[in-house]
């Protein structure tokens, strides 16, 4: 299959006029929304197609609620105002699924017995996951307000008890106001941080 390279618009919508985003309109993201974007990112790799990302979303008031009480004084409200928001986690488990997900190789299961393997591969590839997620949420037109600044230990309590998900970091999603945010940050150039060798 032929790929071609996507056009200036496109690049605008997922890079370029992106924002980080807390101000929001009053529009709520519907489920069939978050199915979207979940169905876009599932198919970016991971090592073995482990796919370790774990996704709850907090859409309701009282399920927000629970969320902003284990959240920084300054990211508590952003969670309360934001139409939806996304707790990333990744799962310490996913080894036992590789038979499903890495059906051509039934050893695979067995490679990650080292849990600090398991636990690096987990939080590697779920954070990439993360990154998939928003690139797909901006991709279908969502803003998207990424943000860590919460308890893992009480985020953990409240929504993954009993598992082996760990939460890595948050997702504010909804409509942004872009009248309401500041200019840009400086970025790195090329020359900064890269090296040709």
């Amino acid at each position: 299959m032929e790929h071609h390279a996507i056009n200036d618009e496109a690049l605008d919508t997922i890079f370029r006029n992106a924002r980080t985003q807390n101000k929001w309109f009053d529009k709520p993201v519907s489920p069939a929304m978050l199915m979207a974007i979940y169905e876009l990112m599932r198919i970016g790799p991971t090592s073995a197609n482990c796919s370790p990302a774990r996704f709850v979303f907090a859409v309701s008031k009282a399920a927000k609620e629970r969320l902003s009480a284990h959240c920084s004084p300054g990211n508590a409200p952003k969670v309360l105002a934001a139409p939806a928001t996304v707790i990333i986690g990744y799962d310490l488990d996913f080894a036992q699924q590789l038979p499903k997900l890495f059906p051509h190789n039934q050893d695979a299961k067995n490679w990650f017995k080292d849990p600090a393997l398991e636990q690096s591969t987990a939080f590697r590839n779920g954070t990439l996951q993360g990154a998939y997620f928003i690139i797909a949420a901006r991709a279908l037109g969502l803003d998207c307000g990424p943000m860590s600044g919460f308890d893992n230990a009480g985020v953990d309590d409240e929504f993954f008890a009993g598992s082996q998900v760990k939460p890595n970091f948050l997702c504010n999603l909804g409509y942004g106001d872009h009248s309401k945010i500041f200019a840009r940050l400086p970025r790195f150039d090329f020359a900064s941080v890269c090296t040709l060798l």
